[in-house]
């Protein structure tokens, strides 16, 4: 568990990702890895279509369908090393170490979980390649990767800002408490002024709970400016982050016991759905 790995496509977030990694990599001191993955739907290793179009007079059918598609595959993964190379160069101008290139002919969560035990950090762009055009669809991969691998996840936004100003979402639950251990004991964010923000009722119970977690903050040497806002979670977050100008979002994402409240409408979801800054996501 010592590598951040950022996964690179084709898509316009890819750029968001070499400069968030290549940060994120500085920042926690640990080696960076740029993996690929060519989608064995769309590019698969090697098809067999006998059964559906037959032998005989149709058999050069088979061998020409077989070479297109043999061809289409290492043209993709041409290009995919290509990207991968240029990432390289990318994150090395910004002052990463030289990382270690990664490529993989299957699926993203299938190869990511095979990767996890290296993972210290993952970075991947909350849009990918395949997206569909709407402002508050995910990349078709993310919720599945979210639910997949259990590591800190930052997704990124569609271009790099530099990091200067943190909002932890706060709701005074066990997972918020966790979450806010594990950013007290990170690198990630060392140096850079916590917004903590609970969106509820200003009440003595929660006056309290927020006074419990900028302790732990203040403890780990963090610079923290807690708040309380009214009304809606999405909604005063989204207000927050535009009145302060937030930089990044730190959320906690759900276990398995709520693993069917995630993938239904929940804060993190909607979160990730309609925040405009990168979304660091803690388990």
């Amino acid at each position: 568990m010592t590598h951040v790995m950022a996964c690179i496509d084709n898509s316009k977030s890819s750029l968001a990702v070499c400069d968030y990694a290549a940060w994120a990599s500085q920042q926690i001191d640990a080696p960076l890895t740029l993996l690929h993955v060519l989608d064995e739907e769309k590019y698969p290793a090697a098809v067999d279509l006998s059964g559906n179009i037959g032998l005989g007079s149709r058999e050069h059918l088979l061998e020409e369908l077989a070479t297109l598609d043999a061809q289409r595959a290492r043209l993709a993964l041409e290009q995919g090393q290509h990207m991968l190379e240029a990432a390289r160069e990318r994150t090395v101008i910004f002052g990463a170490a030289y990382p270690e290139l990664k490529q993989r002919h299957g699926h993203l969560v299938e190869s990511l979980s095979d990767l996890q035990d290296d993972i210290r950090l993952l970075v991947i762009g909350r849009e990918g390649e395949d997206r569909i055009r709407s402002a508050r669809t995910l990349g078709s991969q993310i919720e599945a990767v979210v639910r997949t691998i259990h590591r800190p996840i930052l997704i990124t936004a569609n271009s790099y800002k530099n990091p200067e100003k943190v909002m932890l979402a706060f709701d005074g639950s066990p997972t918020a408490y966790k979450t806010v251990q594990i950013l007290a004991t990170s690198q990630l964010c060392e140096g850079l002024p916590i917004h903590l923000v609970m969106a509820g009722a200003d009440s003595e119970e929660n006056r309290e709970a927020l006074g419990k977690a900028v302790s732990m903050l203040l403890s780990a040497g963090f610079e923290v400016q807690p708040q309380i806002r009214q009304g809606e979670v999405e909604a005063a977050l989204h207000v927050y982050q535009a009145e302060h100008g937030i930089d990044l979002l730190v959320m906690g994402a759900y276990g398995h016991s709520r693993i069917r409240q995630f993938l239904v409408g929940s804060t993190t979801t909607t979160m990730l759905r309609t925040a405009s800054m990168p979304v660091l996501l803690l388990r």
